[in-house]
């Protein structure tokens, strides 16, 4: 078990380190430095490629949606507002909304773009009065380890007066793999039983893998979608939301591959057609 929690700990780190210079920001943040340096030492052929490199790059980020082409294919793997059953023993949102760090040094809760996550728990909180509720999200950050997101998701359902509801606050996970581990070893949830898992749509795929590698059939609920379905093909300039898009499209596209190389998922890219062994009803994939 202590090997397990060292290569877990090595890989969270590791993920960390090497997106650090492998995303979109950084890397053209890298060609423009890299740029500079080859001009001021004299390789001006060199800064040249680099700098046209670069410049093509910003264009190509800033009028077209590269982060919803690449998106979009994940969002699709499961239908929205999907089939749900008749009755759930529980019901699981990921953490990813809420800012640990932001939260402590502002002294309230501080929601992010993912708040869908946490207004679609409570809905379903709503709709299965009998099923266990279950937030599970720690720190995903490498330093500030204490601060952890489960606690201020907590806090918020309280001021939110949702008091009369037993919830499960799991705050050790730093990753999503983590959030499925964790979790089962809470709740043990048995053979047959069935459970919604929230998260965000481009999320579902990478997450529902890690839960079916658990052995945890699930049923995915996606919600908090970034693509514009149906309008994908259009030009406008619109730098930072694109960037910001990209970086996240380029992180769970990584982040798919890593997993499944790693066995941490059962399959690269799950889907409603098929997943943990069992396809979907054509009703629950929104056909």
């Amino acid at each position: 078990m202590q090997t397990n929690n060292m290569m877990d700990s090595v890989f969270f780190v590791a993920s960390k380190l090497i997106w650090a210079v492998i995303s979109p920001d950084s890397l053209i943040v890298l060609l423009g430095v890299l740029a500079w340096i080859s001009l001021v030492i004299g390789w001006q052929k060199l800064s040249r490629r680099l700098l046209s490199a670069c410049a093509l790059l910003l264009l190509l980020v800033g009028f077209l949606p590269l982060g919803e082409w690449l998106i979009a294919p994940l969002e699709n793997r499961f239908a929205a507002n999907t089939a749900l059953p008749a009755e759930a023993d529980g019901i699981i949102v990921l953490g990813g909304a809420i800012s640990p760090v932001d939260s402590q040094a502002w002294n309230q809760v501080e929601i992010g773009s993912a708040g869908d996550r946490l207004t679609n728990f409570l809905y379903l909180a709503g709709l299965f009065p009998d099923a266990q509720l279950v937030f599970t999200g720690g720190s995903g950050a490498v330093t500030q380890q204490e601060f952890k997101e489960a606690e201020f998701a907590q806090y918020l359902f309280e001021q939110l007066g949702v008091t009369d509801r037993a919830i499960i606050y799991e705050s050790e996970s730093r990753n999503t793999f983590e959030n499925a581990l964790n979790s089962k070893e809470l709740l043990s949830p048995a053979e047959g039983e069935k459970w919604i898992l929230i998260t965000s749509a481009f999320h579902m795929p990478r997450s529902v893998g890690i839960f079916c590698q658990q052995e945890w059939v699930v049923t995915p609920y996606p919600v908090d979608h970034y693509s514009r379905k149906g309008d994908l093909l259009r030009v406008e300039f619109n730098f930072s939301g694109n960037l910001s898009l990209l970086v996240t499209a380029v992180k769970e596209w990584v982040g798919l591959v890593a997993y499944r190389i790693t066995g941490r998922t059962d399959q690269l890219l799950p889907g409603s057609e098929n997943y943990c062994g069992v396809p979907l009803t054509e009703e629950a994939r929104g056909l």
